[in-house]
């Protein structure tokens, strides 16, 4: 080897041995308040909960001192199987979501026998469900509230309905999945005892129901228990007194080898999860929906209001 060439070798090792030394240092500094500096990838789905939810989770993070990527907009579907491959480490998914659409079990269950069954099921695959949120974002049939009267569960709807038959019309908006799910309107109207004949159905875009309610174009809908149109719109959200919508509960999923990674994630998102319920996701939907404000912002608001971040 050339003289020269002898030089710059050393000094490239000199250089190595210089960071050798540094990057355990700067890990255990990232150790101490998050684990080891490796990046944190948070997924979401391409939904305005989501955006949310996701936004929250790596403003959080990044203040506890963890390196984030935020990759979200993504389809359910696609950002499971980005999790399930180690693309992403930490989502937010909903329980019946897991249940029903990624692991096809088709059993009426509880809240509590969902996220038992969807936590055992996953940990096959890797990925460890934390403490369930309580925000249950499932569906609901809605009114408006200005001509809701005294109906307060779907078991008064079809009171309602069985003594106006047939002489008046009730119009009841939903999407076409709905409307065709096996697990949706049929098995819904049998449980309530309640007779729709095909013109009192009215199928649409989801977002065009809120709409409708909102004009009283329709007398009920199908609709999301979180979403800001409920709030912002006035409507009111009937009891689903017989328990017939299963739980979707949102629940942080993370991948066990980054819960290896990161020793403290788990209970830190544990108390971020705890936080949040379904009339604070209805607020802060609303807030994006409604009043048009940037989703950052409702995030960062979020974590300063409950004291996860100090500016």
């Amino acid at each position: 080897m050339k003289k020269h060439g002898l030089k710059h070798y050393f000094l490239w090792l000199s250089l190595i041995a210089a960071l050798s030394v540094g990057l355990p240092l700067r890990a255990a500094r990232a150790a101490d308040a998050a684990g080891a500096d490796t990046p944190v990838v948070v997924g979401g789905k391409n939904f305005t909960e989501q955006l949310i939810l996701s936004s929250i989770t790596a403003q959080y993070l990044d203040a506890l001192g963890y390196r984030t990527v935020l990759k979200n907009g993504l389809g359910s579907t696609l950002m499971r199987a980005a999790q399930v491959s180690g693309q992403l480490d930490v989502v937010w998914e909903y329980t019946g979501t897991s249940l029903i659409l990624y692991n096809h079990v088709n059993d009426r269950l509880d809240a509590a026998a969902t996220y038992a069954r969807v936590k055992t099921l996953d940990a096959a695959r890797g990925l460890v469900w934390l403490d369930e949120s309580a925000i249950n974002n499932t569906y609901a049939i809605a009114l408006p509230r200005a001509t809701a009267g005294d109906m307060r569960t779907l078991s008064d709807l079809a009171a309602r309905i069985r003594r106006d038959a047939p002489k008046t019309r009730h119009l009841i908006a939903m999407d076409a999945e709905f409307a065709g799910r096996s697990d949706g309107l049929r098995p819904l109207l049998k449980q309530y005892g309640i007779a729709l004949r095909r013109r009192d159905i009215k199928q649409m875009d989801p977002g065009l129901v809120y709409t409708a309610l909102k004009n009283g174009q329709v007398m009920a809908g199908v609709v999301y228990t979180t979403d800001g149109r409920v709030q912002g719109f006035g409507l009111q959200l009937l009891e689903d007194d017989e328990h017939y919508f299963p739980a979707y509960r949102a629940t942080p999923v993370v991948r066990q080898a980054t819960l290896d990674a990161h020793p403290a994630l788990a209970a830190q998102l544990n108390a971020l999860a705890a936080k949040l319920d379904t009339p604070t996701m209805t607020a802060l939907n609303a807030r994006v929906d409604i009043d048009q404000q940037s989703i950052a912002r409702v995030a960062h608001d979020f974590l300063r209001k409950q004291q996860l971040i100090s500016q």
